[in-house]
């Protein structure tokens, strides 16, 4: 299982054995998850922007443009909360599914 660390705004994908894969430097991250299958990063950017990445680095799309605070997966949705107190899940294509309160 791979690790994600935030250092300095990036986000670094390491090995289980802390080897660096490679490193997400697309704006100052404060939060990262990966899904179970190790394929797909979310990363919560300090504007509140949150995006769905490939383990390779490309962008698969922007889930939310802002006001976010942390994005986590939820199976194969994603659950998003924002600094209103909302939160919401939504598709891996950032498609609403419900808002949560």
């Amino acid at each position: 299982m791979n690790i994600l660390k935030i250092v300095n705004g990036k986000v670094e994908f390491r090995a289980k054995t802390g080897a660096l894969i490679r490193t997400f430097n697309h704006g100052k991250a404060i939060l990262a998850d990966i899904n179970s299958a190790q394929d797909k990063i979310l990363i919560t950017y300090d504007n509140g922007k949150v995006e769905l990445r490939r383990e390779t680095g490309a962008l698969i799309t922007t889930i939310v443009s802002s006001k976010a605070v942390d994005a986590r997966f939820s199976g194969n949705d994603i659950l998003v909360r924002f600094s209103t107190g909302k939160a919401e899940l939504r598709r891996e294509t950032g498609g609403l599914i419900r808002t949560l309160s």
